[in-house]
């Protein structure tokens, strides 16, 4: 079996190129695919691009006033194509530029590695989303320190304390993509005939209705050709009675990418509700009932676990939970004031020479070259920008959520005390 190469731009797809067409997938400053395969919208019904793209209100639309179809053909959608195929940066695309000067492997890349066999849809551009990335709410189980009420219900009570009584009159605990709660599920059912690939986060999507609708439509059809791809907390695997583990097994092609940023305490208090021994339960659990199934570590890293991560990893590759391999950085890029890049030198050197030697342990290890690359970014992007004016927000906005939560960052994440 060929071995994955991570940071390789070949296609996972091989299909015919024209020259055009092979500039655009490999060479291309600006091009990615998503644009003719996928649509992404947001708990608040804000459609964007894909996920990645920059958090700007209405980017390309929003599903609570158009149709999915009507966004697909509106007037930003095909000014972001124009300017995709004229090597025009479009500034909803800047995170992806941003990595990529860092040397991550980013977004836009692994767009044209997994999907760019539909090279050939540029001119004709059918409504065929054969992408998923819908999040249908922002029901969720925890509320992290990173994300806020817009990926999160469990974050209203401390949104509104932070935010005052004005913004909790205007919002509610739970929102739905859609004009209603299950217009994103009916749109998108004719499109299970074209579907490739579908990436499931949330909100928690272990804990959504819809996440196991198309799960069950998916058997019904025999369709286990589609790939399935999950960011979860990882701190639930069932829903009334369906365990998640036994839909996993019985797909030809499923990525679990559990969403944990750290181990013991840490762990607890950055993505706050999670019990973890639930979480090593799971892992338990999955291997015993779907081992086959591909499952890595995805943290967030931020100035919070940034110390606490190599550690972290080595320990659960000791445990026999992953291999060094399965880990896949996702560097912190808003809010600001939560990225590596505020650190002082000092601590940035400290870091540095951690994340050093932990390369070094990974060397012999690491065969994908994903946690290797990752961790040898977040060294170039850490370095690439002084960002210490924001220590002051990271205090002030850490010190408001410790208040609210009866927390001391410190107790938990010493090593902070470098940031003073």
């Amino acid at each position: 079996m060929t071995q994955y190469k991570y940071n390789s731009t070949d296609l996972v797809r091989p299909t015919e190129l024209t020259e055009r067409e092979r500039f655009l997938l490999e060479d291309s400053q600006t091009f990615c695919i998503y644009p003719w395969i996928h649509l992404h919208a947001y708990p608040t019904g804000e459609a964007y691009p894909c996920c990645h793209a920059e958090m700007k209100p209405g980017v390309v639309g929003n599903c609570r006033t158009h149709t999915l179809e009507e966004i697909w053909r509106g007037e930003p959608m095909k000014q972001l194509r124009d300017s995709m195929l004229t090597e025009t940066p479009h500034a909803a695309c800047t995170r992806c530029y941003e990595q990529e000067e860092s040397g991550f492997f980013s977004g836009r890349k692994s767009a044209n590695k997994h999907h760019g066999h539909h090279v050939k849809k540029l001119d004709s551009n059918p409504f065929e989303m054969t992408y998923w990335d819908i999040r249908f709410s922002n029901l969720c189980n925890l509320k992290c320190r990173s994300c806020g009420h817009i990926f999160s219900s469990q974050w209203y009570q401390d949104q509104a304390k932070l935010a005052g009584p004005e913004w909790k009159d205007r919002n509610t605990v739970l929102n739905y993509a859609g004009r209603t709660e299950t217009d994103m599920w009916t749109q998108l059912e004719p499109h299970l005939d074209y579907v490739e690939q579908i990436y499931f986060a949330g909100g928690e999507p272990l804990l959504m209705e819809e996440h196991y609708n198309i799960l069950e439509e998916l058997v019904k059809r025999k369709r286990f050709d589609v790939r399935l791809i999950y960011n979860t907390n990882f701190t639930r695997t069932d829903l009334k009675g369906r365990s998640v583990f036994e839909y996993w097994r019985q797909f030809e092609s499923v990525a679990v990418g559990a969403s944990l940023d750290g181990m013991g305490l840490p762990a607890e208090y950055i993505r706050k509700g999670t019990r973890w021994l639930d979480v090593v339960q799971n892992r338990h659990r999955m291997i015993a009932t779907c081992p086959d199934v591909d499952f890595y570590i995805s943290p967030t890293l931020s100035i919070m676990n940034a110390w606490h991560l190599p550690d972290f990893h080595r320990e659960w590759v000791a445990a026999g939970l992953i291999r060094a391999q399965d880990l896949n950085v996702n560097i912190l890029q808003d809010p600001a004031h939560y990225r590596i890049d505020i650190a002082p030198p000092e601590y940035k050197q400290r870091l540095e020479e951690k994340y050093l030697k932990h390369l070094s342990w990974m060397s012999d290890r690491d065969p994908l070259q994903r946690a290797t690359q990752g961790f040898q970014s977040a060294i170039a992007f850490m370095n690439a920008t002084d960002n210490t004016q924001l220590i002051d927000t990271f205090w002030r906005r850490t010190h408001e959520l410790d208040s609210i939560r009866n927390e001391n960052i410190l107790d938990v994440l010493p090593e902070l005390k470098a940031l003073r």
